[in-house]
């Protein structure tokens, strides 16, 4: 089985030559987050994820974690492997330097997540929560707070979770019946039960922060009701003397189709000690700071799926001889990977990986140019563009990454069904992303309901005036982006209907919508990644001609599917005229 390899060449890429990365250099805020910085910090994340994490993902797979007495061990190595993460500073690399953190831009920090993620993602899941938690206590949390536990999270000393569903409520929060009762220090007492917690209890730090939402007495119903509750696992006493294990306890573990190395717990508080974070019932604006970042990573978990599968299945393809090829002369059976239905699989494969990380970078881009840009006109219109495109990343991306993990098990037959490979993991592993953080249902409808009217439909237009451009350029040198031209025609045309429907037929059709939004986004990334390669091509031939031929690929074979969509989205217009 070969073991991931971070795409260093297409990070540069990327970084360097396609998006303007550089220039956060420039700004204040970034002043110090140099090309070399970024080049190096992700040289050692590739060293990192080679070297200790890709090593333990099979095994950490086949491991699982365990629970006794309510105490749970994760899979052999993984402490190990945390203490050397937390050694290399990798918790805090966006986090303020007041808190001890390094302030590097969420671009970068979105690279090093997916050479993470891709190297082990069971072990990825631990820490994916510490930016989202860290930004909620700074932006919500009280001073005393901050102080406390904003220097612990961004060391990496103590590890965030998200407390949120619960055994009757997933989605709809507005149901959920955890309680919090005031204390007269101040405090306030959290009883009830939550499921599918993501590190809920576990054996790499000694002290874990659950982030609860729950009710207060004197709450009105449903979701505006919603409070945020910071409950550590062990508390000091008001005098600071005296230290105490919380009300809480993982009372088990699920047993689930992936991510094993994970530990999904059953967390009960039973009159566990909390602080409000934030507003009174304003728990749920406080939490979606949290979500939106998980958001835009389990989006990069698709791309993850798509890349990891994709060098296995490649690497396999390139060897593997079944038959002949079409027009071969060559004495012998051939390598698969010259037969087009192979070539067709993994250039699917490239197409996802690479398209869909281009896209992911552009949004965390933005989200830097949202914080960091001097002018405040700009950026609010970065962050409207973060608003947009959140839910196409969260759910396009994870459907690509499953169907780019299945067509890596196709490829390889027999070999990709079987565990020692490792893409039968990743279809495992990669399933869910489409379910938690929101489905990617609710992304669709996010998308139709939420994000198409704001600021008036001026946000989406917006990012559809940047597609303009985008394919306008390249089409002065890559005359295939006239292909993404036509597309995006199609889904500005069906975008202006959307407005004129109604909510039952917007709901209907939210899902194949979105499909229709994501694919037109990916066409962009391709056609300005192959404008960018022609004009480099000479530096790196090989390089970008394949970027080339992939783009080619994408606008050709992919973008098509966008015909489909929009028929079966007018339909349901027509229906419902």
């Amino acid at each position: 089985m070969p073991l991931y390899a971070a795409p260093i060449r297409d990070f540069h890429f990327l970084l360097h030559d396609v998006f303007p990365v550089s220039a956060l250099s420039g700004t204040a805020h970034f002043q110090d987050s140099t090309p070399d910085i970024i080049d190096a910090v992700l040289e050692e994340a590739a060293k990192f994820a080679a070297q200790v994490l890709a090593p333990l993902n099979r095994s950490g797979d086949e491991e699982g974690c365990h629970i006794a007495q309510g105490k749970v061990t994760t899979p052999a190595g993984f402490p190990a492997a945390y203490r050397l993460f937390m050694e290399g500073g990798w918790a805090g690399l966006t986090a303020s330097p007041d808190h001890g953190g390094q302030g590097l831009p969420h671009t970068l920090h979105m690279l090093v997540d997916e050479t993470i993620t891709s190297a082990n993602p069971g072990f990825a899941m631990y820490r994916g929560l510490i930016d989202g938690a860290y930004n909620t206590i700074a932006k919500y949390g009280s001073a005393s707070l901050q102080k406390e536990y904003l220097p612990p999270l961004v060391s990496g000393a103590v590890l965030p979770t998200m407390n949120l569903t619960e055994p009757h409520c997933g989605s709809d929060l507005g149901l959920l019946r955890t309680k919090a009762a005031p204390l007269p220090d101040g405090s306030y007492s959290i009883t009830g039960t939550k499921i599918f917690i993501t590190g809920g209890e576990h054996d790499l730090t000694r002290d874990i922060l659950h982030l609860v939402l729950a009710r207060l007495p004197d709450a009105p119903e449903g979701s505006r009701g919603i409070s945020l509750f910071l409950v550590p696992k062990f508390y000091r006493d008001a005098d600071g003397t005296t230290e105490r294990h919380n009300d809480v306890v993982c009372s088990g573990i699920e047993h689930k189709m992936g991510l094993k190395a994970s530990a999904t717990c059953v967390m009960n508080f039973d009159g566990a000690k909390g602080w409000l974070v934030g507003a009174p019932h304003s728990g749920l604006a406080a939490m979606f700071t949290m979500m939106n970042a998980a958001r835009l990573a389990v989006g990069m978990q698709g791309v993850c799926a798509a890349e990891a599968t994709f060098q296995i299945a490649s690497a396999y393809a390139a060897e593997r001889r079944q038959g002949k090829a079409p027009g071969s002369r060559t004495p012998g059976p051939d390598r698969i990977d010259q037969h087009p239905d192979v070539q067709r699989m993994l250039r699917t494969q490239k197409a996802f990986a690479q398209g869909g990380r281009a896209l992911a970078v552009r949004v965390a881009l933005a989200l830097d140019l949202s914080h960091a840009a001097a002018d405040a006109a700009e950026r609010d219109a970065h962050d409207a563009l973060v608003q947009v495109l959140t839910p196409v990343v969260k759910s396009f991306l994870t459907d690509a990454g499953s169907e780019a993990a299945n067509l890596a098990l196709q490829t390889m037959g027999g070999h990709g069904y079987i565990r020692e490979w490792g893409v039968e993991q990743w279809v495992r592993d990669v399933r869910i992303a489409a379910i938690y953080e929101g489905t990617n249902g609710i992304q669709a409808l996010d998308l139709v309901g939420r994000k198409l009217p704001l600021k008036g439909g001026a946000a989406v237009d917006a990012y559809f005036t940047l597609l303009q451009d985008i394919f306008a350029q390249a089409r002065a040198v890559y005359p295939l982006a006239a292909e993404g031209e036509t597309a995006l025609e199609t889904l500005m045309a069906v975008t202006r209907q959307m407005a004129e429907t109604g909510p039952t037929t917007k709901a209907d059709v939210a899902s194949d919508y979105l499909s229709l939004f994501g694919l037109v986004a990916l066409a962009g990334e391709w056609a300005n990644m192959a404008r960018v390669a022609l004009a480099k091509r000479d530096d790196d031939p090989a390089f970008h001609d394949d970027k080339i031929k992939t783009a080619d690929f994408y606008l050709r074979r992919i973008l098509p599917r966008h015909l489909g969509l929009s028929a079966a989205v007018q339909a349901a217009f027509n229906a419902d005229a």
